[in-house]
């Protein structure tokens, strides 16, 4: 009887150690950035006319940061491109998985919408580099490397999620003409709205639809304070007034890059990295359409909008409360919705058009484009499955939608969101077109036209109740 209670009362003094609170896990964070450019002599695209590259003005980057609370890991990467294609990030989604344990599920990549950029489809032409003949598989690889490169770096970290508002740079583009003000759609019919109108027009009446103006920022530091990396995002298409033939990163490189540089930390190492993802905006343009536009000289428009916000950034981050335990969360699901059909007599009227001469070398027949564009989707699919995410980070959350969605789609989901700052981030996981609210297609335009839009009248509704959904998932992970 004595040699049991000794016995026992030995393996309890053994277990002690094990049974304590053992203390909560250090939350980490790890950044990097990883060259994207394309060899020149491909098209640039984005816009009707795809002229091929003539000169690099400034590198295209993937901005990768990892973050890991002890339990789960994210990694957010932000292209400097047009736009991401499904099977692209699932293919870069399900490598980052198998080669180094982040799940799929909890990658989120994104493009910042540069139209100075070459598309990660099709083949370079002649006469390109042949080892980058294949742009899409070397996309791949670069994203996968940076976000090694974003692990690898991962260390000690504190996080602070908080806004700023930059209201001089967000305008409609979308405006109410009034009768007879509006030129002829390319299907013959007029819309009561019309996209990027003539500035200063007196046929403009009102906008159709509000602006967001807010910057929301997630900064992470070391405990000591060095910068690690900031992530930011902000409602706004990409600002232009780029050359003929240069490939550039639009605005969002030169903030990234004027961050940087207020913040001192140039020579750092490991590197800070800025990022700048593009939230809901494809309705928003840097251009006040209400009154006459001077010219101005190519890249000095996108400097001084990169700029102003660069320095908003900076005096809010002097403000910044942060935290070192963070939750982070993933959620990532498919929902299936209705594509935009052509009809018979659509079909025909694109097939007649395209027995007419095109355009000429460098002009815009939109008709023409239209009736190219409604042959192809005469034998797609009539339903598509749409990847739709959210991310956690500490308090923020981040949701996700391929294509352009409006910005009030945006502001919509940052007041349904159960946790703040909330954003919805777009062009990630793949692109298929505008994403306007219902209302959009009674009055028309540029976005809601067949060819231009992504999905039915009505779906913009039901993927912000899904992304909801999520959110209150993520918001419930302790």
């Amino acid at each position: 009887m004595k040699s049991s209670l000794l016995a026992l009362v030995a393996c309890s003094l053994i277990a002690t150690p094990l049974c304590a609170a053992e203390p909560a896990p250090r939350f980490r964070a790890g950044a990097a950035t990883s060259v994207i450019t394309p060899p020149l002599g491909r098209p640039i695209v984005g816009n009707f006319i795809a002229p091929l590259s003539t000169n690099v003005h400034d590198e295209l980057h993937a901005r990768c940061l990892v973050l890991d609370d002890g339990r789960t890991k994210l990694a957010l990467v932000v292209l400097d491109l047009l736009g991401t294609e499904v099977g692209m990030c699932a293919e870069t989604r399900g490598l980052i998985e198998k080669q180094l344990g982040i799940p799929a599920s909890n990658v989120l990549i994104s493009a910042v919408h540069t139209h100075s950029a070459s598309s990660t489809g099709g083949k370079a032409p002649a006469p390109a580099e042949p080892e980058y003949e294949d742009y899409r598989a070397f996309v791949v690889q670069r994203i996968v490397d940076g976000v090694r490169s974003a692990a690898n770096r991962l260390r000690p970290a504190q996080l602070a999620c908080l806004t700023t508002e930059a209201p001089e740079h967000v305008f409609n583009r979308r405006w109410f003409v009034k009768p007879g003000g509006a030129r002829p759609n390319p299907f013959g019919c007029i819309d009561q709205v019309q996209t990027n109108p003539s500035a200063g027009s007196p046929n403009l009446v009102k906008p159709a639809g509000p602006t967001d103006s807010t910057v929301t920022i997630l900064a992470l530091r070391e405990p000591d304070g060095r910068p690690i990396a900031v992530y930011s995002t902000y409602s706004l298409h990409y600002v232009g007034g780029v050359p003929k033939g240069d490939i550039s990163a639009d605005y969002y490189g030169v903030y990234c890059a004027e961050l940087k540089s207020l913040l001192g930390a140039e020579d750092q190492d490991p590197p800070f990295v800025a990022l700048m993802a593009n939230a809901s905006s494809g309705d928003v343009t840097s251009t006040d359409r209400s009154r006459p536009q001077p010219k101005q000289e190519p890249y000095v428009k996108m400097r001084g909008v990169a700029g102003n916000v660069a320095r908003k950034v900076h005096t809010a981050l002097a403000e910044a409360v942060y935290q070192d335990h963070v939750t982070l969360a993933a959620r990532f699901r498919e929902r299936t919705i209705a594509r935009p059909m052509p009809t018979a007599e659509r079909v025909a009227w694109a097939k007649e058009r395209l027995t007419k001469p095109g355009p000429k070398p460098d002009q815009v027949d939109l008709s023409w484009s239209y009736a190219q564009r409604i042959t192809g989707m005469a034998t797609r699919e009539a339903q598509v499955s749409v990847p739709l995410q959210v991310l956690r980070i500490g308090p923020a959350c981040i949701g996700t939608m391929p294509g352009e969605p409006f910005c009030e789609i945006g502001l919509e989901f940052r007041q349904r969101a159960a946790m703040q700052p909330a954003v919805l981030v777009e062009w990630a996981h793949g692109g298929f077109g505008y994403i306007p609210t219902a209302k959009h297609f009674e009055w028309g335009g540029y976005e809601t036209w067949l060819g231009s839009c992504a999905f039915e009248p009505h779906a913009s509704e039901k993927l912000l109740d899904t992304l909801v959904e999520m959110v209150a998932e993520v918001r419930d992970v302790k």
